[in-house]
């Protein structure tokens, strides 16, 4: 059954990891899909041709959401390509790790940016096509770090918390016109970012999950595609943890 048939959706940040993996299985469920990326160019156009290939309309947007003139164009450029905006997954984001003492000014400001200046950027922009349709989903890329917090993260903790709270607010502001806004909280989700690290590490971090694995790009995905679609009609202003128990 193909949940998402008819509609439209934007993710951004959708060039590899947990976005790909979204805008796969948005398009397996029958969305049309417009994504953007930003360094990756080569991806993004190999994205548009995988998608494609499932038999959806899908376009590419190199965009930085960050910057709030780039996120009103995008969405402007978005509507003009496809005529309506369903549903958008604020998926993109950074991390620039480091202890409290040793964070430099700039690395903190540039993770809120990046991370939750962009989903108000892009929210507010979007809110006017959805106002207008009276209809909509807004799916906020947040982080089981963003509620417990990690050492070393103290940027990328604030970030994905902010990103709870406008969540929740924008729940509130936009529910009496049918417009949802939820938020996703991964856990240890292996991508091409975990690739990297010795499987020491990683295998220490999947003893300490209930379902001692890691997540992958789908499974995030799938949560994704739930409140996309009209399954979720009765959900709005919630997290959800995709953790695999680790905060049980």
């Amino acid at each position: 059954m193909k949940l998402l048939e008819g509609k439209v959706a934007l993710i951004t940040g959708a060039a590899k990891g947990i976005g790909r993996g979204i805008a796969i299985e948005f398009a397996k469920h029958g969305a049309d899909v417009a994504f953007t990326y930003l360094s990756s160019v080569e991806q993004g156009l190999a994205l548009e041709a995988e998608l494609s290939a499932f038999g959806v309309r899908a376009k590419g947007f190199r965009s930085d959401a960050s910057k709030s003139d780039q996120a009103e164009q995008l969405i402007a450029d978005v509507v003009e390509a496809f005529g309506r905006i369903d549903a958008v997954v604020n998926n993109a984001g950074i991390t620039k790790d480091n202890l409290l003492m040793r964070m430099s000014e700039d690395d903190f400001n540039r993770v809120i940016q990046v991370n939750l200046n962009s989903v108000f950027n892009l929210t507010k922009s979007v809110q006017r096509v959805m106002l207008k349709q009276r209809s909509g989903s807004i799916i906020n890329m947040a982080s089981v770090v963003g509620i417990k917090g990690n050492a070393g993260q103290s940027n990328y903790a604030a970030s994905k918390a902010g990103i709870i709270g406008f969540t929740k607010s924008i729940a509130l502001e936009l529910g009496s016109r049918n417009i949802r806004s939820n938020a996703i909280a991964p856990g240890f989700i292996e991508t091409e970012m975990t690739a990297v690290l010795d499987e020491k590490t990683v295998q220490g971090w999947r003893e300490g999950i209930p379902l001692k694995r890691g997540g992958q790009p789908e499974d995030v995905a799938n949560a994704c595609v739930f409140l996309a679609s009209d399954m979720s009609s009765y959900i709005t202003g919630q997290v959800l943890n995709v953790d695999g128990g680790l905060l049980t």
